[in-house]
């Protein structure tokens, strides 16, 4: 899979100075943590989930958690893990039916075939420990298809034991199995018991550092905690007890010194069931010449904008990717992800082996100073976005991007 495999080569060609590198589920941890994208989630309970997951495959939708927790009730539990099972052996024969050859990542058209998309990262939502060692059995030979678990209000007693159940299940199973645990407790929020709370997380993070793909937040329940809910106009960042959290995860967990992991920004919850009736617009003319404030204002009218915010105030602030809950998400995250032909430039200079001592240099753009020693780890990490989500050519925007996401 790859970040815009969904639309045609042509049109890549047309969109990338450098486009996205392909990957699958057994690429390097690395490589997989900065790709994961806007991983969109979906209840374990929907009975044709098997064809949902291929239908957003199709879309551009390379991350996806099925969830067992607080998107189902709780007398559905039992029978959302029977229904998982069953969409697990179902996806595991379309796979083994298509092989490599029958995939596609787009044909000349820009449109992929949901039967023969790749298959996302799928990773299982779970309530209890338990779960992940019965379900990996239960599962069998269609684990193959199941990338890892997500781990629930994670603290160092819970986080501790859904961990060892992960080590026993992959042990158990023969496959490498990724955790991504939620920060998302009441006692990390709360500023008398943050500090230690965040410490302990870190030991048990640290402990299992190999299958640690990414630390998601829950800003919904961080709101829940206060009785808080922010408005579609406003961001997680504009909720200044949310935010002061963000911080401290960053901080604590989040250092560019080889300590820290991969950061998700937290979930946008609006959405409007009319989202794809902006995609003709997005097709005119105008769209398609750059005009971003037609696009903008295209996207205010279907609460979009604050999304649009939230991302670039989610990068400014350390985090990459985002939990979605809506398909109509998924594009605006993708589009935002891609490195600009400027950052590219910059990142490149920074970087250049001749500047291994140091020193300031200016942009290529010359718009900025780059100064070579404190902008070290952002090149870094801009470049290693840009190997998963594709460096646009010098004269492509957000725009371009969005409205080539949204062809499907």
């Amino acid at each position: 899979m790859r970040h815009f495999g969904h639309i045609s080569p042509t049109a890549r060609e047309g969109l990338f100075f450098r486009e996205p590198r392909p990957f699958t589920a057994e690429s390097p941890a690395r490589m997989l943590s900065v790709a994961l994208g806007a991983t969109l989630y979906s209840p374990a309970t929907r009975p044709s989930l098997a064809d949902d997951v291929l239908k957003q495959a199709a879309r551009g939708v390379v991350s996806m958690v099925l969830c067992l927790e607080d998107s189902i009730d709780d007398a559905e539990v039992t029978d959302a893990e029977a229904n998982l099972i069953r969409q697990f052996a179902a996806l595991a024969a379309r796979d083994a039916a298509s092989g490599p050859a029958g995939r596609s990542t787009g044909d000349a058209t820009g449109t992929a075939d949901a039967a023969g998309a790749d298959i996302p990262l799928l990773f299982i939502r779970v309530r209890e420990p338990a779960q992940i060692t019965d379900l990996v059995r239960r599962l069998g030979d269609s684990v193959r298809m199941l990338s890892g678990f997500v781990l629930p209000k994670f603290t160092e007693e819970r986080g501790r034991h859904f961990l060892e159940a992960l080590a026993e299940a992959e042990t158990a199973c023969g496959r490498r199995l990724f955790a991504m645990p939620v920060l998302e407790s009441p006692e990390l929020l709360h500023l008398e018991t943050r500090g230690d709370i965040l410490q302990g997380i870190a030991r048990s993070v640290d402990k299992y550092r190999d299958r640690v793909l990414a630390l998601r937040l829950g800003v919904t329940d961080f709101c829940s905690a206060y009785g808080l809910r922010r408005a579609p106009d406003m961001t997680a960042y504009d909720v200044h007890i949310v935010a002061s959290v963000i911080a401290d995860v960053v901080n604590v967990l989040g250092r560019a010194d080889g300590t820290g992991f991969t950061i998700t920004g937290p979930v946008w919850e609006y959405f409007r069931r009319q989202e794809r009736m902006f995609k003709p617009q997005l097709r005119r003319s105008p769209f398609l010449e750059g005009s971003a404030e037609e696009l903008r204002t295209a996207l205010i009218e279907h609460d979009l904008d604050g999304l649009l915010r939230e991302i670039e105030l989610d990068r400014a602030n350390g985090l990459l990717g985002k939990t979605c809950i809506h398909p109509s998400h998924v594009a605006p995250v993708h589009a935002l992800s891609v490195v600009s032909h400027e950052e590219f430039t910059d990142a490149q200079d920074i970087l250049s082996p001749e500047r291994g001592g140091g020193g300031v240099l200016r942009s290529a753009y010359t718009n900025k100073m780059n100064e070579v020693k404190p902008h070290r780890a952002w090149a870094e990490r801009t470049l290693q976005r840009a190997e998963v989500f594709g460096v646009a050519r010098e004269d492509v925007g957000f725009v371009d991007l969005l409205a080539a996401g949204l062809t499907n």
